[in-house]
């Protein structure tokens, strides 16, 4: 019994020489840097919920961790210096370590830590970040170029990793970075943020018996969280110079649909509200690519209402680009290469509205 508590004590003694060797750092340090929606709390964490939020910072000492906290269920990426490594499931509500890199080589190392999965799943709290004994944290700079995409379950990366259409949708096989927004800001060098979520449209939801549902994405994104409180969005974190929308399949999915007037009505408000919030910015209507015969004509009559607005302008149709055959995962959605053809798709007429010069770089 001795040797147990003799042991126990030297364990415990371990852990406690191991925190005293390391430096903390709260959620919200200034070295490091987020992108996406985010609120800090009273004691310096940092909040998010909407799909794609990511922050990254440059630290030495070669170790870092996290001490975080989940409200459901999230994946994340991790990218150290550029690369992918893994993808991390967090759930939890009491705040645990997590270890993102360790035993990595002196200098400054590159890390992102990418939220890959919906707010309506969980919202990730960084409570803290760990580094070894006299490891510094700094700041990644923002690009010069940002987009963001407001859309549905396709903008999510619903299923792209899936294998086959006839797949049950599973948590784990969403991921936003293979998914066009993500694809697209690659490609451009841009950084991102995504206000989306998975089966909610303009006006309507998928399947939804009301021709206005009572929460859909123009209610939601002008919201701090996507799923996890109604605060008000201050419009603050970011300013993007391109703004992609992407919204329409589940206004019109079977049921009730909603009148032309009702959905391009919204759909007009959204580009004002955008407009405002963002002055100079650009704006691309996308018609998805499994658009029906009654969103086309609601399509076309945005095409009309939207023809003498500046900076506005409406997407080449992407009719007929996804097959079922190889470009669909899970629940009919786009998998990877559906979602890359998507993408391919949108970067000529992006490099056209923006001046941006397409580039050697692989779409990925």
């Amino acid at each position: 019994m001795r040797k147990i508590r003799f042991y126990t004590l030297l364990a415990l003694l371990a852990s406690c020489l191991h925190v005293a060797g390391q430096n903390s750092f709260p959620g919200n340090d200034k070295g490091i840097t987020y992108t996406g929606r985010t609120q800090v709390q009273n004691d310096g964490a940092m909040s998010y919920d909407w799909v794609g939020v990511y922050f990254q910072t440059d630290f030495t000492g070669g170790y870092l961790a996290i001490e975080v906290s989940e409200d459901g269920i999230s994946w994340h990426n991790l990218y150290i210096d550029g690369k992918w490594q893994k993808k991390i499931k967090i759930t939890g509500k009491t705040p645990q370590r997590i270890i993102l890199a360790e035993k990595l080589s002196k200098g400054t190392h590159r890390l992102r830590l990418q939220k890959c999965t919906e707010g309506e799943y969980g919202r990730t709290t960084i409570h803290k970040i760990i580094l070894a004994k006299g490891g510094k944290l700094t700041p990644v700079a923002r690009k010069e170029r940002m987009i963001e995409v407001f859309g549905d379950s396709y903008t999510c990366g619903y299923g792209t990793e899936s294998s086959k259409a006839s797949d049950k949708f599973s948590i784990d096989t969403e991921n936003c970075d293979k998914a066009y927004g993500c694809i697209v800001a690659r490609y451009f060098n841009a950084d991102y943020a995504l206000t989306a979520h998975s089966g909610f449209g303009m006006v309507r939801n998928w399947g939804d018996k009301k021709q206005i549902s009572d929460n859909n994405l123009s209610t939601r994104y002008t919201q701090i969280y996507d799923q996890h409180g109604t605060q008000s969005y201050a419009f603050d974190l970011y300013t993007p110079q391109l703004v992609l929308i992407n919204l329409g399949t589940n206004d019109f999915s079977p049921v009730a649909i909603p009148t032309d007037e009702q959905y391009v009505g919204a759909y007009l408000k959204m580009i004002q509200t955008i407009k405002e919030k963002y002055p100079g910015v650009k704006i691309i209507c996308v018609t998805p690519h499994s658009a029906s015969r009654y969103l086309q004509a609601s399509i076309n009559l945005l095409r009309e209402r939207t023809l003498n607005m500046p900076d506005v302008y409406m997407a080449n149709s992407l009719a007929g680009m996804v097959t079922e055959q190889r470009d669909m995962g899970a629940d009919w959605h786009p998998n990877y290469q559906g979602q890359r053809k998507i993408a391919m798709s949108l970067i000529p007429q992006i490099s056209a509205i923006m001046g941006w010069e397409l580039t050697d770089e692989i779409v990925r």
